[in-house]
């Protein structure tokens, strides 16, 4: 038979599996009676689990959040995979310190077996140079927003650098991650549209205003908005506004690890069709340049006036007079 402690760490484990067992079940799995069960219960209860019973043919039980953290129960690839999400979220701005510490104390308590395998497991995460000027947001000011989305109440803080100007009146909806900064998406009650605030550059006013009902975010995607919303477009497509095509004098392999989310095409050894989308004309032809090489607009129009646009710039920039253009030229349009 299993020794008391053995059996309630059993108990507990299946509990832990979020979904109700009948009394009949538990004492199945367990090869015990419902009566041991129900002692088994009682004394899980002393220990700090907050273990609900409900009503039913056969009774049940359900583990239930509590006030408390009680100890947890982990099997040996649910604890290595803990850990490693703690080594990887210790090198975050938000929550380094406090995933720092929270993987000592993981690793305090584990058996030397899963200590050694962790040991030999160490992974740095290492974020792009542009990820490593966000400003760090604290887990508070996360955690109140992330209260004041769940109440639906409406929120007024202080935004920018410095804080200065009027406070910004918003219902806010979501609270996002983008490349490496945390925003709040809301709609924003004095411009009367969606904004996106970065976190970092907010300063909460008390008290909070009064709750709301939420409007549906265009397209109903969350990712989807964000997205659209940092390539030019109102949110509800993640489609780049401007999207053109060209053919390059490189190979295809030496293109496509820059391209990022554009679509190159072999067309020899030594040319590639591109594919590419920007925010803007003249930031799709400029983007495009950075291959320093020669390049064979395919479309749209707008793409070819944008490189003689940027040409004519550049020209006057290195101390060549900006060419005459003619009212007719297809640049004039």
């Amino acid at each position: 038979m299993q020794t008391t402690s053995s059996r309630l760490l059993a108990l507990l484990s299946l509990l832990q599996t979020h979904r109700d067992w009948s009394g009949h079940d538990l004492a199945e799995r367990l090869d015990v009676t419902p009566r041991t069960v129900r002692r088994d219960i009682d004394r899980l209860r002393e220990l700090g689990y907050p273990v609900l019973a409900f009503k039913g043919p056969s009774g049940g039980y359900r583990l239930d959040a509590g006030s408390h953290l009680p100890p947890l129960l982990f099997d040996d690839g649910q604890a290595v995979a803990l850990a490693l999400a703690l080594q990887t979220a210790a090198t975050s701005a938000t929550i380094g310190e406090d995933a720092a510490r929270a993987l000592a104390t993981v690793r305090q308590v584990m058996p030397s077996r899963l200590r050694h395998r962790i040991d030999t497991l160490q992974v740095t995460a290492v974020q792009p140079p542009e990820f490593g000027t966000a400003s760090p947001v604290g887990t508070q000011l996360l955690m109140e927003l992330s209260r004041v989305i769940h109440a639906r109440e409406g929120l007024r803080f202080d935004y920018g650098r410095d804080f200065a100007g009027p406070a910004r009146r918003t219902q806010p909806h979501h609270l996002v991650t983008w490349r490496g900064h945390w925003y709040l998406i809301a709609w924003d009650l004095d411009r009367d549209d969606w904004r996106t605030f970065r976190v970092d550059r907010i300063r909460p006013r008390t008290p909070t205003g009064p709750r709301f009902t939420p409007r549906r975010l265009p397209g109903d995607d969350v990712a989807a908005f964000i997205t659209g919303r940092f390539r030019g477009t109102a949110g509800s497509t993640t489609d780049w506004p401007c999207r053109g095509e060209v053919v390059l004098g490189l190979p295809a392999q030496a293109v496509a690890p820059f391209a990022q989310d554009g679509i190159v095409e072999e067309l020899g050894p030594d040319s590639c069709r591109l594919t590419l989308g920007s925010w803007s004309w003249t930031g799709l032809a400029a983007a495009i340049g950075r291959f320093d090489t020669d390049i064979r607009v395919v479309g749209p129009p707008q793409l070819s006036s944008a490189f003689a646009e940027l040409a004519a710039r550049y020209a006057e920039a290195a101390g060549t007079p900006r060419p005459a253009v003619a009212p007719d030229d297809e640049t004039s349009r």
